[in-house]
């Protein structure tokens, strides 16, 4: 008599491997819903060159809409004032950190950008009544608008400066929390 050998066990369905290739990796089991994936990084703080141009980008556009506002209005305003040291100090702050510099460097642009936002309006004053072109009282004869500005400022003017100073320094220091 011969023997036979025995029967193979029956195969049992064996788990699929992984991509890796790793046969002790989690397996997820059916029907369970897969992690989420990870979150995004979160945008970079702490560069102090980032922040800073942001910081400068903020305070052009600051001092033109700033500008604007005193030549649709024909006044100086406060509040818009606060804003332009704000908006500056908060861009500092938010993309360039913690740095005791960067809260320094925006209250400085804030001064520039105030400055520069008062000349544009007497430049828009200036060119709605001489019914010329913006452009050619700002920048052909920019030496009479700022001699205009000279003449206009008051102690107001310059409390307008110190508010949109301090804005920028808090803010950038709120900013960077």
């Amino acid at each position: 008599m011969s023997q036979s050998a025995p029967p193979p066990p029956p195969s049992q369905p064996q788990p699929p491997q992984p991509a890796d290739g790793n046969p002790f990796a989690q397996q997820q089991a059916p029907g369970t819903v897969p992690p989420p994936p990870p979150a995004p990084p979160a945008p970079p703080q702490g560069n102090i060159a980032l922040g800073l141009g942001a910081a400068l980008v903020a305070a052009v556009a600051a001092a033109a809409l700033y500008g604007v506002v005193i030549g649709l209005t024909k006044h100086e305003i406060g509040w818009a004032a606060v804003g332009v040291g704000f908006v500056i100090g908060l861009a500092a702050g938010k993309l360039g950190g913690r740095n005791p510099a960067l809260a320094i460097t925006a209250a400085v642009l804030a001064l520039g950008s105030v400055y520069l936002g008062q000349l544009v309006g007497e430049a828009m004053i200036g060119a709605d009544q001489l019914d010329v072109a913006f452009s050619e009282v700002f920048f052909q004869h920019f030496g009479v608008v700022q001699d205009a500005w000279k003449e206009e400022a008051d102690p107001l003017t310059f409390v307008f400066f110190a508010i949109a100073a301090w804005a920028a320094f808090s803010g950038a220091q709120k900013a960077a929390r």
